[in-house]
């Protein structure tokens, strides 16, 4: 079932388009990355999802219930962490989070539980005592991401989590956002590409305000035109034969020799086929050693530019 279906949604700013007629659904316990280029319409979307900014045009169903005036309820069901993390930096850590506890409509007696949970969960036990304003931009993004989920919302949206933290940082909200993604909907923001591609189950690519893909990182390779790239290396006496048998292998399209590492070869396979299998059993009938065997991947990045340029 789905947690969020969006349909022909579109927000205009006077004369600019900002998002263009976009669809697509979010089922429950899906983490899906919701990226695209700088002004692509990736955060407008994500505000109108969380009802702080009315679309011009379409619909969001939020699970099973349509926004329209009355969002109050709806938006109990979210946790939004917005891509500048607007925190009330004169406050207390503890003070915040009680804030937005109680006017998220926690009840009393379980916010104090909520807070030290949320303490734990987002790494800010060492800093618990201090005034948001005495943070680094790191622990301040911690504090936004357990206001977030302080009222145990079953949705996440979180544009930019991991802005402005450092490496050991980044990998612990990783793994805090895979297993929240375990019971919860998430849907991530992030121009770190590689965060996206290791956390997330999908990824829609939004560009100049329109959908340009939304599939598995697998599907959306291949709608990018990427193939297979194998590097292979094998020993045999006379390496013109195996580049000519090489290349009548009908799922292989090109072999590139290395001449300066004489069985080395580049392999590129057709579009939608795999050419590994036939490598090994041509190897095997020409009792050929097959000593090396390694995919080129192409990278989310990669796939990203191609769409978006």
């Amino acid at each position: 079932m789905s947690a969020i279906v969006v349909e022909n949604l579109s927000k205009k700013y006077g004369e600019q388009l900002a998002v263009d007629n976009v669809s697509f659904s979010v089922n429950k316990g899906e983490v899906v990355g919701f990226i695209g280029p700088n002004g692509a319409g990736k955060s407008s979307t994500m505000r109108m999802l969380t009802s702080y900014m009315a679309p011009t045009n379409g619909s969001i169903i939020i699970e099973g219930e349509k926004i329209g005036n009355e969002t109050r309820h709806i938006r109990k069901q979210i946790g939004y962490l917005p891509e500048n993390n607007p925190l009330y930096t004169d406050m207390a850590i503890v003070d915040y989070l009680h804030f937005c506890a109680a006017i998220q409509g926690v009840p009393k007696k379980d916010i104090r539980g909520r807070i030290k949970t949320m303490i734990r969960l987002c790494g800010i036990n060492p800093e618990k005592h201090k005034r948001i304003s005495e943070l680094s931009k790191g622990y301040r993004q911690r504090v936004g991401l357990a206001q977030a989920m302080i009222h145990d919302p079953r949705i996440l949206i979180l544009d930019e989590p991991t802005t402005g933290l450092d490496p050991n940082q980044i990998i612990e909200i990783r793994n805090l956002i895979k297993e929240l993604g375990k019971e919860k909907t998430i849907i991530l923001s992030s121009h770190i590409l590689s965060e996206v591609e290791a956390i997330c189950d999908r990824v829609i690519i939004i560009n100049k305000g329109k959908i340009a893909a939304d599939s598995n990182f697998e599907d959306i390779r291949q709608q990018a035109g990427y193939r297979e790239t194998l590097t292979i290396q094998i020993e045999a006496k006379n390496y013109a034969e195996v580049e000519k048998a090489l290349l009548a292998i009908p799922s292989i399209e090109q072999v590139k020799p290395d001449y300066d590492n004489m069985g080395n070869f580049e392999i590129d396979s057709k579009p939608g086929m795999s050419s590994r299998k036939n490598i090994f059993d041509l190897c095997v009938k020409k009792r050929w050693y097959l000593l090396e065997m390694t995919a080129v991947e192409s990278t989310l990045e990669d796939v990203f530019r191609k769409i978006t340029s």
